[in-house]
């Protein structure tokens, strides 16, 4: 682990946004935005004040691929979220955890411990000079906060509604700050394109969508679980 962040910090932030914007990979939330292009857009802004947010409130029946990866590889999230911050500018971090999720959050807590003690998160990560924090947000039980603007009222001490769009969050998002908000899945996926690399990742899937997708699977099926398959399955 870690190796992506390690080879990203020693990089041109440039070289390693243009990788991702290579290699296709788009939000996993949901409204499927260019990965990369959302990084470029938070790190192009005048404003140094920037933010990062993890939108872990996997609020949608019957879906729990968030959860497995903060309870089964957090530190893969977590490099992702480093990776990213560093990529966009951003000095300062929250994963908003659904209450719902409370083991989730006890791991992730111990997690960004481990984290900071082996100088992985904080002053001068790995010996450079980019710091990044990085604290937990507990939901408060709103489906309503799964969407980016609400969940920014959330943090903020608001009720959690919808803001209307535009200004977008990139440019006018958490206090009035540029926000780089990603689902939990896409920033897991964004060590391995920069250890390995956009054409690895374009190897997989197809030519419009590229990369894996985690599929939650229950009900009245033969096997339940969590799948990860390549785009194009039908």
């Amino acid at each position: 682990g870690y190796k992506a962040l390690m080879h990203t910090l020693h990089s041109s932030p440039e070289t390693s946004i243009r990788e991702l914007k290579e290699s296709g990979l788009l939000g996993r939330g949901g409204a499927a935005f260019p990965t990369g292009k959302k990084i470029e857009t938070v790190r192009a802004n005048a404003e140094t004040k920037r933010y990062l947010i993890c939108n872990a409130d996997e609020g949608e029946p019957g879906t729990f691929k968030d959860r497995f990866i903060m309870t089964h590889i957090p530190f893969q999230l977590l490099e992702g979220i480093t990776a990213a911050a560093y990529l966009a500018g951003a000095s300062k971090g929250y994963i908003y955890v659904r209450h719902e999720y409370p083991e989730a959050q006890k791991i992730l807590r111990a997690a960004i411990k481990t984290a900071v003690e082996e100088n992985l998160l904080g002053k001068n990560i790995l010996g450079s000079s980019f710091s990044f924090s990085l604290d937990i947000f507990s939901g408060a039980g709103s489906y309503l906060c799964g969407e980016e603007t609400a969940l920014l009222s959330s943090i903020e001490g608001k009720k959690g509604r919808p803001r209307l769009k535009p200004p977008y969050p990139t440019q006018n998002g958490l206090w009035n700050q540029p926000t780089l908000i990603h689902n939990v899945e896409t920033l897991s996926n964004i060590p391995k394109i920069l250890e390995h690399g956009a054409a690895w990742y374009r190897s997989i899937g197809t030519k419009d969508s590229t990369g894996t997708k985690l599929i939650s699977l229950s009900g009245d099926v033969k096997n339940r679980g969590l799948f990860e398959v390549p785009f194009g399955v039908t």
